[in-house]
């Protein structure tokens, strides 16, 4: 039995008509040395019935309420569960492309999980070009954060054709106090909050201005400083006063999903590396900057001062591996406002330098710490309340949010098909801005996942044409 932290609440009080707050990954698999060519709901069912022991308690979990909303909710197994009652199969028109794929993909993305079982689903996509199959499958980020995705990709796939031996499931059923112990619990716990909050504030202080969209106020750096001086802590390297600036993609979102899959060939990407300079990841922000100016210039609505991303962050550690998201995340500028293309990696490299310095310092604890601040009865509405009211005060903390996820590279297998991509696919919240971008690095490959609100960027394939232009314009830069 366990319960939701601050975090993982944050994530299910987050959800309106608009706004879902799972996170998904599309598989693209080459199925034709299976049985009959290809991959069944059956297939998948068995697999996840076998190994649902394994490090992916969410999978078989669902959530239970306490009475009157006094407490964040409890996880318990499901004592009906049942994989194939969150597997489902489609079809795209033989011979389906990936334009067909993504569409399908933004149409599934678009509808929220049932919260009356576990949070997750998974969709078989048939009919792909060259005997592929997708795998689509989506859980809730109250259940999961990226370090556990990761956890039970590698619980559901093999290093070949041939599954691995399992142990033995000898776990017993978890299942939630009963409703009086949790209304106790959750009193108590109300009791005590004006002490807690009091704590988390006196431990965001010294780091507000780390916070989205709080570090541009007037005034803000100079309370940090103190704060920090008063506390005998080291100053971190200041946080840059930038704010937001609005682009087509920062206004409400709707319903509606558009998706876009795109790969980089890693190996340029660390060549790139090599010879300016940086991480694979300040690459990746570059890459990210470059694309962006490009598609903000052509619609004339390219800012004079840089982005503002939002960069998550795990601090999962080995021993936490049940202890619900453990995430943060680092705001940086993202410099599209550089013609330049070497002054411009020089800026991304150099802000997120800082950036990452800051947060080493901080530790990231501000969002637990925030998440925190509210009871539970009155968290969730006035979450929702504060994601509603902040776009129409004209706030933006973010612009966008980019991730960059590393993941092995050699191939794997899922039911003895081989996994060709794996394309990450996040959330877009009218806070954090209409357009996501993560990637996944697999088999010597950087797959890129990109996700934005329909009516905002109704298509974002234009925004993978853009990152190989980038990658061309970096390769240029090592040549001269």
């Amino acid at each position: 039995m366990s319960q939701l932290t601050t975090v993982d609440a944050t994530f299910l009080n987050a959800e309106t008509g608009t706004t879902h707050a799972h996170i998904a990954g599309l598989g693209v698999l080459d199925a034709t040395g299976r049985p009959g060519g290809r991959l069944t709901v059956a297939d998948v069912a068995q697999l996840i019935r076998d190994r649902a022991h394994l490090a992916i308690r969410p999978l078989r979990q669902r959530l239970v309420q306490v009475p009157f909303g006094l407490d964040r909710p409890y996880w318990e197994d499901d004592p009906n569960f049942a994989p194939e009652r969150h597997i489902f199969e489609i079809a795209l028109p033989v011979p389906g492309d990936d334009r067909q794929l993504a569409d399908a993909v933004a149409m599934l993305h678009e509808r929220p999980l049932d919260r009356s079982r576990p949070l997750w689903e998974l969709v078989l996509i048939q009919g792909l070009a060259g005997g592929r199959t997708a795998v689509y499958v989506k859980v809730h980020h109250a259940a999961i954060d990226g370090v556990m995705a990761a956890e039970t990709l590698a619980a559901l796939l093999d290093l070949s054709s041939e599954p691995r031996d399992l142990p033995v499931d000898e776990t017993s059923p978890q299942r939630a106090p009963g409703a009086g112990r949790m209304m106790g619990t959750g009193l108590l716990k109300t009791a005590l909050h004006p002490l807690r909050s009091a704590w988390s504030v006196a431990r965001t202080a010294p780091y507000l201005d780390e916070i989205p969209g709080v570090g541009a106020i007037p005034g803000v750096s100079r309370v940090t400083h103190l704060m920090q001086g008063a506390l005998g802590q080291q100053a971190p390297p200041p946080a840059p006063r930038v704010s937001a600036p609005p682009t087509p993609f920062n206004r409400p979102i709707g319903r509606g999903r558009a998706v876009a899959c795109g790969e980089l060939p890693l190996a340029e990407i660390k060549e790139i590396r090599r010879a300016l300079g940086g991480s694979v990841n300040d690459v990746v922000m570059a890459l990210c900057a470059t694309a962006l100016r490009t598609w903000l210039d052509k619609r004339g609505a390219l800012p004079s001062g840089p982005l503002v991303a939002g960069v998550p962050v795990s601090l999962r550690g080995g021993a936490e591996s049940d202890a619900g998201n453990q995430v943060s995340i680092m705001t940086a500028p993202l410099a599209t406002h550089l013609p330049d293309p070497a002054g411009r990696y020089a800026a991304v490299r150099a802000d997120m330098d800082r950036a990452k310095r800051r947060f080493v310092a901080s530790s990231g604890s501000w969002v637990a710490d925030v998440a925190g601040l509210l009871p539970a009865p009155l968290a969730g509405p006035m979450t929702r309340l504060a994601l509603s009211a902040l776009p129409g005060a004209g706030v933006r903390p973010l612009n966008l949010i980019v991730s960059n996820v590393p993941g092995p590279q050699f191939p794997l297998y899922l039911c003895g098909a081989k996994v060709l991509a794996y394309y990450p696919i996040s959330v877009i919240t009218d806070v954090s801005g209409g357009l996501n971008i993560t990637v996944f690095s697999y088999d010597g490959k950087v797959d890129v996942g990109v996700v934005a609100c329909r009516d905002l960027v109704p298509d974002p394939a234009e925004l993978i044409d853009h990152l190989n232009d980038a990658l061309d314009e970096l390769k240029a830069l090592t040549r001269d």
